[in-house]
């Protein structure tokens, strides 16, 4: 074999071993990025879920920032029973000043197969009108689920990302000073039974009203563990047949909740925030070509007091009004063509052009739906 031919072989071979490497990274036709999910990502197995868990309390140990006694009485009155409990009984009229206790309310989430023993973290939120709970210490403090029972205690000290001064009529602070949380300030005292397990029935539900992909977790089930095993009953609900033997139910929940599915393009939604004045837009929606002008209207009022003096020796008095000016400006705006965009990157460079708020962005949203422009479904919350 000459050099020539030698070159040509050693040419070939990494221009295959090239194409082999492109076409291990080529992305499939049809299958996006975002194309597999788990289904544990999708759905939740019926009665693996947490409960809801709340109590009463006292913080203790403020740095004389707790309620103010004469206006949260209910304060005063958790106090004395608490010291009744522990023994200690007040003379009757006795007026205590609790300057540094605050009354609470303490909330807990209970996940689901909670054990006796373990732990929780707490969320400690005041009821009255303490100025800060920095530095304070929960009580004991019972936790009732819905059903009135205790499940959990917390006790322990707060943590509160925030900090105040005042001092003269000035006050600065950061951040909210009114609530915190324990980590692992709860015991679990009771556990919730759980019906997963009970029989070989199990219930797939999923996290939004889809067919689609009710069908699709359906079908990904049946292929990794036989035919009939997975059964959509609705868009939300599918059923499960789990192992007759109770050790093997754990295993197959896990195979079923590590399961890749291939979901369709979500549907094209747009979710103003009317409180806030957020717009969230999916990577389904698209625009079509359409012009657009959109203008502001702002309404200035200024108020100017005004001294009217009575003159000498006349026996008036001197009367302090108000004078207002309105001031109304309109800034008009040039009507702007906006291009076809069948991508995300495209809908947002076209209504960048606007130079919109986000909150005038919700009325030019709305009109291009109106208009037919906007090929998506619009949700205010």
């Amino acid at each position: 074999m000459n050099i020539d031919t030698e070159r040509l072989v050693r040419w070939a071979v990494g221009l295959a071993f090239a194409a082999a490497s492109s076409a291990l990274w080529w992305p499939v036709p049809g299958i996006g990025v975002h194309a597999a999910v788990r289904i544990m990502d999708v759905a939740d197995v019926q009665g693996a879920r947490s409960n809801q868990l709340i109590g009463y309390g006292l913080v203790v140990g403020l740095d004389g920032t707790g309620d103010q006694t004469t206006q949260t009485p209910f304060t005063t009155q958790s106090m004395n029973s608490m010291l009744q409990q522990l023994g200690v009984t007040l003379p009757p009229g006795t007026s205590m000043q609790l300057r540094n206790v605050a009354a609470v309310l303490v909330t807990a989430q209970l996940p689901a197969f909670s054990k006796p023993g373990q732990t929780l973290e707490v969320t400690v939120s005041s009821v009255g009108n303490a100025k800060s709970l920095r530095g304070g210490t929960l009580i004991a403090t019972p936790l009732k689920g819905a059903d009135g029972s205790v499940y959990a205690m917390a006790q322990g000290n707060l943590v509160v990302g925030g900090a105040g001064a005042s001092a003269n009529g000035s006050k600065v602070q950061i951040n909210h000073l009114s609530a915190g949380r324990i980590p692992d300030g709860a015991s679990v005292e009771r556990s919730v039974p759980s019906p997963v397990f009970a029989n070989a029935l199990a219930q797939l539900d999923l996290k939004g009203t889809d067919y689609a992909m009710a069908r699709s977790v359906a079908r990904a089930i049946n292929a990794a563990k036989g035919e009939g095993t997975a059964m959509a009953v609705d868009g939300r609900t599918v059923t499960l047949r789990m192992p007759q033997a109770p050790q093997d139910r754990v295993g197959f929940l896990a195979d079923v909740h590590g399961l890749s599915l291939e979901v369709e393009k979500p549907s094209a939604r747009i979710v103003l925030n009317a409180r806030t004045g957020s717009v969230v837009i999916n990577e389904a929606v698209t625009l079509g070509a359409c012009s657009v002008a959109h203008g502001s209207l702002t309404v200035t009022v200024t108020t100017t007091p005004v001294v009217s003096q009575p003159g000498p020796l006349s026996g008036g008095r001197t009367v302090q009004a108000e004078r207002s000016e309105i001031t109304v400006n309109q800034q008009g705006s040039a009507l702007i063509h906006l291009p076809a965009g069948a991508k995300l990157t495209e809908v947002m460079k076209a209504l960048n052009l606007l130079g919109a708020t986000p909150q005038d962005l919700h009325a030019i949203l709305q009109a291009m739906k109106s208009a037919g422009a906007l090929h998506a479904e619009i949700e205010v919350i």
